[in-house]
């Protein structure tokens, strides 16, 4: 259809790095040498570290657990994931001279179908290997855009949620706001940058053109399509919700202070980027995408103890309609839709 060209055509041009060929490829070049030498070290050793794993798990808990075991395996799944992402991505690169022989929207559509698969492949992967479940409320609230999706993070483990139960199943490409840190991944790197995304230096000196580069994902936002942010920015310890409340207090935002003070399970959205988003879209829907039961991969320490194994990952998806979204004090408006949501994570968890 005419109507869905235009848009993925004109978001081919969002989330363009400003960043030499020679800096981006040589980048590239050490991050996929580098996961080929990972890769391969895990085949190698598999027969030695299974045993090893076993024996570990079995001395530490038993073997109906295999935490160890387990957690092995998800190395090798995001090792091979990211094997057949790269070979995957540089073929198709190399097939349509990137994109020239396709044109822009096409090659986005071909570039959201790897991103969909390497997602899916590492959710559903996941939640086997570790024997979790999977329960959902709302859903139904995130099945069309346009729409600006915020979402909880608390882990690694978390990033692909959104990918694997709002945007694979209904074909809804997100627009996601990612650290630039993440270019170290190769797959993100190749795949991510061919994408409407924003890959923001969170200790960028010049911090309005990020937050300008993360206002140009609400452009042309279409049924097909959403915004993805995570307000904290960060993953939670009890240690930096303390920080984040006095740093609200230095800024001379007491009324945000208070509200957070009130936090137990999450830390204070960030304003920049959520609200550069709700002002570039002003009458664009906000659905808040809420989880619990990922704490467990918080750290390496508990991912490898076995924090997610026989988890149930509970999610809710809340929508506000643009006419609720308040004109000033969104930011009020925002910390109290926290708020809400740290109750329901306190309430879900216990």
């Amino acid at each position: 259809m005419e109507t869905t060209k235009t848009p993925l055509a004109a978001s081919s041009k969002l989330g363009r790095l400003d960043e030499l060929f020679v800096v981006a490829w040589g980048r590239r070049l050490v991050t996929v040498s580098l996961y080929v030498v990972l890769g391969l070290l895990w085949l190698s050793s598999l027969p030695v570290t299974l045993l090893a794993t076993l024996a570990v798990d079995l001395t530490r808990g038993g073997l109906r657990r295999r935490a160890r075991t387990r957690a092995l395996g998800f190395f090798g799944l995001y090792l091979m994931a990211e094997w057949l992402g790269v070979i995957a991505a540089l073929g198709l690169g190399a097939l349509t001279l990137g994109g020239r022989l396709v044109g822009p929207a096409r090659y986005v559509a071909l570039n959201a179908a790897l991103q969909r698969a390497w997602t899916g492949a590492l959710f559903h992967g996941s939640v086997w290997l570790f024997a979790m479940r999977v329960e959902v409320e709302g859903l139904e609230h995130a099945r069309q855009g346009p729409l600006l999706l915020f979402v909880r993070h608390t882990s690694t483990a978390d990033t692909v949620l959104a990918a694997a139960l709002v945007a694979n199943p209904h074909r809804l490409l997100l627009r996601y706001v990612l650290k630039r840190e993440l270019l170290w991944d190769p797959c993100l790197d190749l795949v991510g940058t061919r994408l409407p995304n924003a890959f923001v230096d969170r200790h960028s000196s010049d911090s309005r053109s990020e937050v300008d580069a993360v206002a140009q994902l609400a452009s042309g936002l279409d049924g097909g399509s959403a915004a993805l942010i995570y307000p904290e920015g960060t993953r939670f310890e009890p240690a930096k919700l303390v920080r984040s409340v006095e740093k609200l207090r230095e800024l001379g935002l007491p009324h945000l202070a208070a509200i957070a003070k009130g936090y137990r399970q999450v830390l204070p959205p960030r304003l920049g980027g959520p609200l550069a988003l709700l002002d570039a879209a002003p009458g664009v829907d906000v659905a808040f995408l809420e989880h619990t039961g990922f704490e467990g991969a918080a750290t390496f320490a508990s991912f490898w103890g076995g924090g997610l194994v026989g988890q149930t990952v509970r999610v809710r998806v809340r929508r506000f309609a643009a006419v609720e979204i308040p004109r000033t004090g969104r930011d009020t408006w925002l910390f109290q839709r926290w708020a809400e949501l740290d109750e329901w994570v306190c309430a879900a968890g216990s």
